[in-house]
């Protein structure tokens, strides 16, 4: 009997596919809750009240906006780290309730013999000689398992007990992660509503915010290269930039005027000042959203070559931040990369990002580090960007360039994500 309970025990850990197919029912969870997250039209009209009380000018409005965004990230962080949580529960849960019903028949033989026996048995001299034999039989028979069995009872209660801590844990992750999923719907409902602000201050109008637009998409249309299309979006901005000098002297001091007050808001929440080189803040840049890098630079992208960025793997909808104080070279779709956000940091650098469902900024738009331009796709898709995940998680392709030529993002990472340092590489 002791070898079929080891036989039996031996299956008790679960299969490799476990994890896999937890993570997917967690998935799915998260997707059905983050469905039926909906604010109160009472809660939506005290965040109006309070957007409608911000002073209304670009510092204001963007502290409050990068405030939002960092609120949110954070968030998105926690949402994640629950959700790890519960899938390893679940994975415990169904582990103990393997390990149960391995030992049934242990327990069950054992059981048989008690409800015949009865943990005293008669006198074997005030009973037929058959049913004495028996007896004799059924203690020799317990006596060989009661140990056993006490151990397998004493094994039962502790997977029972246990049982009911991963079951009481995850009810408690699960609460935390409707609560996370809440706070997050308020905070992307708050930076709507200051992103509508925000575009109701910008100093261009209508009409030349379009023909912007259509000039720019006309030069990526003819662009025949990411770098081609910097290049060419470099050349029309000066050339925009002398026209606009030459016809309006006060609108330049109005732009001038502009930078000047995004700078001091940055000086004054210790940000990073637009005026710095790009190149010395390595170690010291966030990355866009929360996340985890599932391609690096330099790694091979499956068709001979090698990826040219980094590759983050985002929440649905996830809010995307600019890494840098910059100046928006380019906003709009541009051949497989899909709608396309190019940001000029100065000193002959770009950041690249790709794959956003929407883009939230214009071009010639200046934005400060961890100010809010774009969002990801709120389902599941195939990545738009360059290098192809096929698990259909959003993915937000990011490069960065100097010269128009891909360099490697990992020196300026300040965050420690899957386990390594920006340093690593």
């Amino acid at each position: 009997m002791q070898r079929g309970v080891q036989a039996q025990e031996a299956v008790v850990q679960p299969a490799p596919e476990t994890l896999d197919i937890k993570r997917a029912e967690t998935a799915r969870e998260l997707d059905q809750l983050t469905g039926q997250m909906s604010l109160s039209s009472g809660r939506v009209a005290e965040l109006d009240k309070e957007i409608a009380g911000l002073k209304k000018d670009q510092a204001t409005i963007t502290a409050a906006l990068i405030q939002s965004a960092k609120t949110e990230m954070k968030l998105s962080e926690d949402i994640a780290s629950f959700s790890d949580k519960l899938t390893g529960l679940r994975e415990r849960q169904d582990g103990i309730r393997t390990s149960l019903r391995s030992r049934r028949g242990a327990l069950a033989e054992v059981l048989a013999a008690l409800q015949r026996m009865g943990l005293n048995p008669p006198p074997a001299i005030l009973v037929r000689p058959d049913d004495a034999l028996a007896s004799v039989r059924s203690a020799v028979l317990l006596g060989a398992v009661v140990p056993e069995m006490r151990q397998q009872t004493d094994a039962l209660i502790a997977d029972l007990k246990d049982l009911t801590r991963v079951t009481t844990s995850i009810d408690e992750e699960r609460a935390r992660l409707t609560a996370a999923l809440s706070g997050q719907a308020e905070e992307k409902k708050r930076l709507d509503l200051l992103l509508a602000e925000k575009q109701k201050l910008q100093a261009t109008s209508e009409e030349t915010r379009v023909a912007e637009q259509r000039r720019a998409e006309d030069l990526a249309r003819r662009a025949t290269s990411l770098r081609d299309l910097i290049a060419s979006m470099e050349k029309d901005m000066k050339e925009v930039k002398q026209a606009a000098a030459a016809a309006s002297a006060e609108e330049q001091q109005k732009i001038a005027a502009s930078q000047q007050r995004a700078n001091d808001f940055a000086s004054s929440q210790s940000r990073l000042s637009a005026q710095v080189n790009f190149a010395s803040l390595k170690g010291r840049l966030s990355m866009p959203a929360a996340g985890k890098l599932v391609k690096r630079f330099g790694d091979d992208d499956g068709l001979g070559g090698s990826v040219q960025g980094d590759t983050l793997e985002t929440a649905a909808g996830a809010t995307i931040t600019s890494p840098a104080d910059a100046v928006v070279l380019y906003a709009g779709a541009f051949r497989s990369y899909g709608q396309l956000l190019i940001l000029d940091a100065g000193n002959g650098y770009h950041v690249v990002l790709a794959g956003m469902n929407k883009i939230n900024v214009s071009q010639n738009q200046f934005v400060l580090a961890g100010e809010p331009v774009g969002v990801m796709n709120k389902q599941l898709i195939a990545s738009t960007a360059p290098v192809p995940m096929g698990n259909g998680a959003p993915m937000l392709y990011i490069e960065f360039r100097k010269d128009t030529k891909p360099v490697n993002p990992a020196p300026w990472w300040a965050e420690r994500l899957a386990g390594r340092t920006a340093n690593d590489t």
